[in-house]
């Protein structure tokens, strides 16, 4: 080796030696700094929540610690084996829980490219130019990586990645509110059509009992025994209940459609298994809502609010973080020379390394008014959080209200119906006896076709509203999917839709 060879080699190592020695001691300073992070930190809000609900809990209703695992699968509390399939293959195949899932997917993306600020950038580049001057072509040659690092002093990129953290958190809980959202849509259309195939069978039997009166009628009209008017007062009553049926049929079309696109299915693909009527699904006797505090603690909603609250707060740190220097270091290695057979040689090698410290003095006010940008934003954050909250506990209230006062209302109803039948078998007795004239026959049976269909309507409504309730209570999403790990090793959410799917079919 020639003295200037050895020469060459020192001074390589001085220069290794030196970015060494420079990235130890940015490594240090990023240290010294880390805790460093300008702008508010995010305080979780506390909801203002009642100790009790305003509404009075009867019929069932009590404020027993809600059952985890019945809210959990609500569905199950009415032993129906239909719906509990429908809400399995909803949760398996609807487009908005998937659309849900891919939301939490691009979150997660987004997260990995703010956290890649924390890392030092490597970029590699080669080029060939020529120039000709004074009939002389001149050929240059260069190779090598530039590397840059940007030293996080006063934490923008850690409340960028606080904010994208706070949206992937915010993607999972609104997969868990499109799941309860989901569940409680499935359970109120499928109580819909189970309630239109009640009002159906009514009207059908109805319709039966007036064709028999009509006949009835004819054969006395013909036996002389009755007069025109009774007949046709037989037939209108007749036509009336049988102009009910279509209206009927639609709705419940309507209806199996609707559970049709919830499962992810094209409308008509959920009429195999309700081709044959079935009962309403009846409540249980007893329901624990809990307190208010409770509710609002398992809602997803109200999670997702005050992740994106977290998330705005974020980056209003972002914004401030503009406010101050910037530091940057940066360094290139490579080769250049003019002939290519020497590009390899220790002769072509060059460095530089250094930092870079860049700070906007003047903008005009801009960072300022960026700042306040963000702020007024994490105060709309805040408000749309509180009224997130209060729309809960309106949601909750009106569903207990409404769970209770339908059951008092089909109390009465029942009574009412049993008076129909009673009244609806004397007055054709006494018809027969030739005590009363027909009309009182015809407001007997229209009476009793009413309450009838109206007890119909509310033995469903009470189902309905209790399903209204366990939305509201913040149901259907545990047993689906568990709280999300923003690293990204939990299973996925399919997964986890399918192991719930198992384990709500045990």
């Amino acid at each position: 080796m020639t003295e200037n060879e050895t020469l060459r080699l020192s001074e390589d190592g001085k220069s290794f030696r030196k970015i060494t020695t420079s990235m130890m001691v940015a490594a240090a300073l990023l240290a010294l700094t880390s805790c460093v992070a300008v702008g508010p930190d995010f305080i979780p809000p506390v909801p203002d929540a009642p100790a009790e609900w305003n509404t009075r809990l009867q019929d069932g209703l009590t404020t027993e610690p809600a059952n985890a695992v019945i809210l959990a699968k609500w569905w199950t509390v009415f032993n129906d084996p239909v719906l509990s399939d429908l809400i399995s293959q909803a949760l398996n195949d609807n487009l908005d829980l998937k659309q849900a899932e891919s939301r939490i997917r691009e979150a997660r993306a987004r997260r990995g490219g703010a956290k890649a600020g924390f890392f030092p950038t490597l970029d590699t580049s080669g080029a060939y130019t020529r120039s000709y001057s004074s009939k002389v072509a001149n050929d240059f040659y260069r190779t090598g990586f530039d590397a840059g690092w940007e030293i996080d002093i006063f934490g923008g990129i850690r409340r960028s990645v606080e904010a994208v953290d706070a949206n992937l958190q915010a993607s999972c809980e609104d997969l868990q509110d499109v799941l309860v959202t989901l569940t409680a849509e499935v359970g109120l259309n499928y109580v819909e059509a189970r309630t239109f195939q009640r009002r159906l069978d009514v009207a059908y039997a109805n319709l039966k009992v007036q064709e028999e009166t009509y006949d009835l009628i004819n054969f006395r009209y013909q036996a002389g025994l009755s007069d025109e008017l009774d007949l046709q007062q037989a037939r209108y009553n007749f036509e009336s209940t049988r102009s009910k049926i279509p209206n009927l049929r639609t709705g419940l079309t309507e209806a199996k459609n609707r559970l049709a696109v919830l499962t992810g299915k094209a409308p008509g693909g959920v009429d195999a298994i309700l081709s044959e009527p079935h009962p309403i699904p009846v409540t249980p006797p007893t329901v624990a809502v809990g307190i208010p505090a409770e509710t609002l603690k398992r809602r997803p909603d109200i999670r997702k609010a005050q992740s994106e609250l977290a998330a705005q707060t974020a980056l209003v740190g972002v914004a401030t973080a503009d406010l101050y220097p910037r530091l940057r270091l940066s360094g290139t290695i490579g080769l250049e020379t003019m002939h290519a057979a020497d590009l390899f040689k220790s002769a072509s090698r060059f460095w530089q390394f250094g930092p870079d410290v860049s700070w906007n003095v003047f903008d005009a006010g801009a960072i300022r008014s960026s700042i306040d940008v963000q702020s007024a934003r994490q105060e709309q954050s805040l408000i749309a959080y509180e009224s997130t909250v209060l729309n809960a506990l309106e949601e909750v209230e009106n569903a207990l209200n409404a769970y209770a006062g339908e059951q008092l209302r089909r109390e009465r109803l029942l009574d009412a119906e049993d008076a129909a039948q009673k009244a609806e078998m004397l007055a054709m007795d006494k018809y027969r006896a030739g005590l009363v004239n027909f009309i009182i026959v015809l407001d007997a049976q229209r009476f009793l076709l009413s309450f009838q269909e109206q007890l119909a309507v509310s033995d469903g409504a009470v189902t309905s509203n209790l399903v209204r309730l366990y939305k509201a209570l913040g149901g259907g999403w545990e047993s689906a999917v568990p709280s999300a790990n923003i690293d990204g090793k939990e299973k996925s959410s399919s997964n986890l839709i399918k192991l719930a799917r198992r384990a709500n079919s045990e």
